[in-house]
């Protein structure tokens, strides 16, 4: 067997982990499996046991060299990091060259965000199509901005995920951790109105249905978000994640408990949270020069 099908079966092995016992979403196995395909390419047909901690960095300097920002790079070298460690815990290597290897300085980037009077006008004044597609792209804006959920979250949602008496919703996040988000009243009432229209057409089980009725898809949802959020805002990255950027970032300008917004968001630490004390603070300076007698 050449050192390529080898180092595929063991690339094999490690995604699978990856999914079964770390629980990884799709998404994240998907990212690690052409990340470290990539290595491959780079070392050529060479056993994974004689790649040095040389062999690395060049492949960083590749990277960095076509242009790759810091930040993917870093995302690269987590990738083949954790791969290296699998099999030294496997016994298949002695030692995980990867970690000798830096990770670059990238510059600290703050999470765009709609500002809040943009998303009172997105759901209160924007007209949406008066048909099962409009309130469909509605009842989606608002899930993502009134619960902070994830896109992934989005499209694994049922009607049964809905306890009417609770008011709330139960998502199933990262690692399959289950976790419990309110609803807002008319968040509640909206979804109300869409199921009704929604079994006119309905033929799968999730929430969220395309126009024929069948079952949601990842880009279907980018491209709802991205039309709406043109109406409104003019930042350059209209994505799911904005709204739960905005999400995060308007419970803490109006004074929600950052550890509260962290178990909202299904964030495994604090630190994932904090980012968004930044953008708080960048709203706070923005305030004091403008109100402050001696600017």
């Amino acid at each position: 067997m050449s050192n390529n099908s080898q180092n595929e079966e063991l690339l094999h092995s490690f995604l699978t982990y990856l999914e079964f016992e770390k629980k990884g979403s799709k998404y994240t196995v998907l990212s690690y499996k052409n990340d470290i395909l990539h290595f491959f390419k780079h070392i050529g047909d060479v056993n994974l046991s004689d790649v040095t901690s040389r062999d690395v960095r060049a492949w960083v300097s590749v990277l960095s060299e076509e242009g790759i920002a810091p930040r993917s790079i870093n995302r690269k070298l987590t990738a083949v990091r954790s791969f290296f460690y699998f099999l030294q815990r496997q016994g298949k290597l002695t030692q995980n060259v990867a970690r000798k290897v830096h990770t670059l300085k990238a510059k600290k980037r703050l999470p765009f965000f709609v500002e809040e009077e943009k998303m009172t006008t997105l759901l209160d004044k924007i007209e949406f199509a008066n048909d099962f597609a409009g309130l469909r792209d509605k009842v989606v804006i608002e899930l993502l901005y009134t619960t902070g959920i994830r896109r992934s979250e989005l499209l694994g949602l049922t009607p049964k995920s809905i306890d009417w008496a609770e008011s709330s919703l139960k998502v199933l996040g990262k690692r399959k951790k289950e976790r419990i988000i309110p609803l807002l009243p008319e968040c509640a009432s909206l979804i109300k109105e869409y199921l009704q229209e929604r079994e006119k057409i309905s033929q799968c089980d999730f929430l969220i249905e395309t126009d024929t009725g069948e079952k949601p898809y990842a880009n279907l949802i980018y491209r709802i978000v991205h039309k709406y959020l043109g109406e409104v805002t003019t930042i350059d990255k209209k994505s799911p994640h904005v709204l739960r950027h905005s999400f995060a970032t308007h419970l803490l300008n109006n004074g929600a408990d950052i550890n509260d917004i962290k178990e909202l968001l299904g964030h495994a630490s604090l630190a994932a949270t904090q980012i968004y004390t930044h953008n708080s603070f960048e709203k706070l300076k923005k305030v004091y020069k403008q109100a402050h007698p001696r600017n």
